[in-house]
């Protein structure tokens, strides 16, 4: 897969010790339950829990230590055990890069097609820009809007100088946008990105090639964190986020309903590397 580098032996073998490590369905359940245990778990409760003997309990929580997945410390006379959060991240990203939908070293966005232009949004370009809009919205798996925002709106969601068109042959083709995240000050680095591509323009690169620009323009504005939500049925823009350095965060299930049912979302987001 273009984009996906090699992956080293020592990766390779860290990962494998982490996937042995969890081919035990037993030990896998010991560690479902530190990890939903927000202030941790003593080894007694979690014997308990999972249905084994204590001194069961106490291997498997070991041999999760032995790999960095979970800690042990001493409360009174009891060992409490407490997930490591590094883990909760380092793990689905490891699976997604043995599996090649993540760039071992996720940095650099792979190149865009040279027939593409991407651009700054005009006004003229709001009539173009919403019929992609409303036909991404018309496939249910795009967004939770039902409808297109009004032109108002979206120039108060969206950040100047963060807005994107792209053309093949002279005709818009796609766009890409960043809201903030949060109106909290602390949070004024970080963005939510918006991509769409035309239907008749899709596997053309174009999504690329706005993912590209929008990247590019938000390290250049000093934005330190972009972050997206995607639905799991959208596999091609969960594949072009991640072919742009965009990790894994975590499944949000029942994050909302559209129409009548309850829709999950993965969260993604991308470092700004310096």
């Amino acid at each position: 897969m273009s984009g996906v580098t090699s992956l080293s032996v020592e990766d390779a073998t860290t990962y494998a010790q982490w996937f042995d490590c969890l081919a035990d369905p037993t030990r896998v359940q010991v560690l479902h339950v530190v990890a939903t245990a927000p202030d941790g778990i003593t080894v007694g409760a979690l014997a308990e829990q999972v249905g084994i003997r204590q001194s069961t309990c106490s291997h498997h929580v070991a041999k999760l230590a032995e790999v960095g997945f979970v800690r042990r410390t001493r409360r009174g006379t009891s060992t409490v055990v407490t997930v490591n959060d590094a883990c909760c991240t380092c793990l689905p990203q490891a699976a997604d890069i043995v599996m090649g939908t993540l760039a071992v070293q996720p940095c650099c966005p792979e190149p865009a097609p040279s027939d593409v232009d991407v651009r700054p949004m005009r006004a003229k370009d709001f009539p173009a820009v919403r019929r992609i809009y409303q036909a991404g919205i018309e496939t249910g798996n795009a967004t939770f809007e039902t409808t297109v925002p009004e032109r108002d709106e979206l120039e108060r969601r969206w950040l100047p100088g963060h807005r994107w068109v792209a053309e093949l042959a002279g005709r818009v083709a796609g766009w890409s946008a960043l809201a903030a995240a949060s109106g909290r000050e602390c949070y004024h680095g970080v963005a939510e990105t918006s991509v769409y591509v035309d239907e008749a323009a899709r596997r053309r690169g174009v999504g690329t090639a706005l993912l590209n620009r929008a990247v590019g323009a938000a390290d250049d504005d000093g934005l330190w964190t972009l972050q997206t939500a995607i639905f799991p049925e959208n596999r091609r823009s969960l594949a072009l986020h991640r072919r742009a350095g965009f990790r894994t965060v975590g499944v949000r299930e029942r994050i909302g309903r559209l129409g009548d049912r309850w829709r999950d979302t993965v969260f993604l987001e991308r470092r700004r590397p310096d």
